[in-house]
């Protein structure tokens, strides 16, 4: 088996990834974290690093096995001392809106008011204090999965009586002020090695919240597009895409994010409140799909930088081993 094995379960999303690996001759081997196994009593595996690319959407494509699978293969894979990008502290953050808005309020971090609830029958108490419009969430979503807004109290109220409100696969929600974003835009910034990597701004609809991982995988129809086709086609889809390079205090936060969350490949989303003028931070990613058409958009390939990071990874893991065998 190679040093490097990547895990994920999406058809497409990492092709431009293997492109520039197969272009190094980096050998690497891949696994499917919805169709896997391992033994607990299992000595360390014979690769060095593991690089975790499971999505917490995959319930949207049948492989919701896979995602709290893939917490106790990570606990396993880095307590036998294999280097793991995106590893078990990440993946935690990933698969919960709810820590992740712990995670902001320890690091004083604004965000968007919110509550987590676990049965609908603490909804209604749970939008008491927030200003409406609401959205409730899914504590695992992914790619703008389970969300849905609400204009008014009696909106919520027949969803709630109809049974319309889908808490995901672990039951858990957040009932969140919606936020309109002033400008139009939301803005994403990537992170590599826990510290930032570059910025676009997405321009939304003003109602838009479903965005996916990177920045816009869906029409203004809400139907999917081909990956890489998302940036070219975002104009006549009504949407835009632009390079951003936020403030340093921004950047500062956003590099406390990750690095607290020990995310070594990821992206933080924020929004610019219009009703008060606050910079509120939304969403913690650690599956990182990078910004379609990439060099026209941000004038570089980031699959280039994501490699050089995987190589300097691997590196690091010999030398450490060939030190350790002296």
């Amino acid at each position: 088996m190679s040093q490097l094995v990547i895990s994920h379960e999406h058809p497409d999303w990492f092709k431009p990834l293997f492109t520039e690996l197969e272009k190094r001759a980096i050998a690497f081997d891949t696994v499917n974290p919805t169709e896997h196994q391992f033994a607990i009593e299992a000595s360390k595996p014979d690769f060095n690093v593991f690089f975790n690319r499971m999505s917490p959407s995959a319930y949207l494509r049948d492989g919701v096995q896979g995602t709290f699978y893939t917490l106790n293969y990570l606990k396993y894979l880095e307590d036998k001392g294999v280097r793991v990008l995106n590893g078990y502290q990440a993946f935690t953050y990933e698969t919960s809106k709810a820590l992740q808005l712990l995670l902001l309020e320890e690091l004083g971090i604004k965000y968007p008011k919110s509550r987590v609830v676990n049965h609908t029958s603490q909804v209604m108490a749970a939008t008491e204090g927030l200003r409406f419009p609401i959205v409730i969430k899914a504590n695992i979503g992914g790619s703008g999965a389970g969300i849905e807004k609400f204009d008014s109290l009696e909106e919520v109220k027949e969803a709630v009586a109809n049974n319309q409100i889908d808490f995901g696969i672990d039951h858990t929600a957040l009932v969140q002020e919606f936020i309109p974003a002033r400008g139009g835009y939301i803005t994403r910034v990537e992170t590599l090695g826990g510290k930032y990597l570059y910025g676009i701004r997405v321009y939304t609809t003003g109602e838009s919240f479903n965005l996916c991982p990177a920045d816009i995988c869906q029409t203004t129809a809400g139907t999917e597009l081909v990956r890489n086709a998302c940036a070219i086609d975002a104009p006549k889809n009504g949407l835009k895409v632009e390079a951003f390079t936020p403030s340093d205090e921004i950047i500062a936060n956003i590099e406390a994010i990750v690095q607290a969350s020990k995310i070594d490949v990821g992206g933080i989303e924020y929004i610019i409140d219009d009703r008060d003028g606050e910079v509120l931070y939304y969403d913690v990613n650690a599956l990182s799909n990078f910004v379609a058409d990439a060099v026209n958009v941000i004038g570089f390939n980031p699959h280039e930088k994501l490699v050089d990071f995987i190589e300097q990874e691997i590196a690091a893991v010999s030398t450490k081993e060939e030190t350790y065998s002296i």
